[in-house]
């Protein structure tokens, strides 16, 4: 029998601790107001546009925020399934592996089992949203001049996280009942990254062949 979604999407199935933004600034304000978009079930394609009078770097860094903490979450409801034995090779079917670097501890693309793949990505992108030069919280301080191109490089790393969800545990996905929201979710980022062009489309071809 199924899992409500409310079961199967709790609090401490969540991967890494969620990201909040702070009551009272702008930021949280637009977390507000998509979210109220979300809920009122207007097409998605209309929830992603940028809001009349809203800034655009403002919009995309509630956005990496929200879709960090939902993937993340989605990632932490599998991650019992995802294994050194089950899944050796962060990878995306056969046809496509996935190999981490970030410049530090490895310099060069380096072959890792998904879920170590996961931890690394997960650390990786909180210490980017958790730095203010990068993501900051404080009123005047602009974004830096890469704040897009930043952007760009987490959300295509997020992505793969949906190959492998999709393709190696989606059977564990269906088995809870939490297809629906995954889709719902999975949909709400790509129209985003389409609407303002976020990601390089042959990414996304993982996901298009199957």
């Amino acid at each position: 029998m199924a899992l409500c979604l409310g079961q199967v999407f709790s609090k401490d199935k969540t991967f890494r601790p969620r990201k909040r933004f702070e009551p009272g600034t702008q930021r949280f304000e637009l977390y507000k107001k998509a979210q109220a978009s979300l809920k009122s079930g207007l097409d998605l394609r209309k929830v992603v546009q940028l809001p009349e009078g809203e800034y655009i770097k403002d919009w995309i860094a509630v956005h990496v925020v929200d879709f960090f903490n939902r993937i993340n979450l989605i990632y932490g409801t599998v991650s019992e399934y995802c294994s050194e034995r089950t899944c050796p090779i962060m990878s995306g079917g056969l046809r496509y592996e996935y190999r981490w670097q970030d410049g530090d501890d490895y310099k060069k693309p380096t072959k890792l089992p998904a879920l170590k793949y996961m931890n690394l990505l997960m650390d990786w992108i909180e210490s980017l949203i958790n730095n203010e030069d990068i993501f900051p919280t404080r009123v005047g301080v602009p974004f830096p001049k890469n704040f897009q191109q930043v952007c760009k490089k987490i959300l295509s790393r997020l992505f793969r996280v949906f190959v492998h969800v999709y393709i190696h545990h989606f059977d564990s996905i269906c088995s809870m009942g939490a297809e629906a929201h995954i889709n719902t979710c999975y949909k709400h980022y790509y129209y985003f990254i389409s609407e303002f062009n976020l990601i390089d489309h042959s990414e996304l071809e993982p996901l298009v062949r199957q």
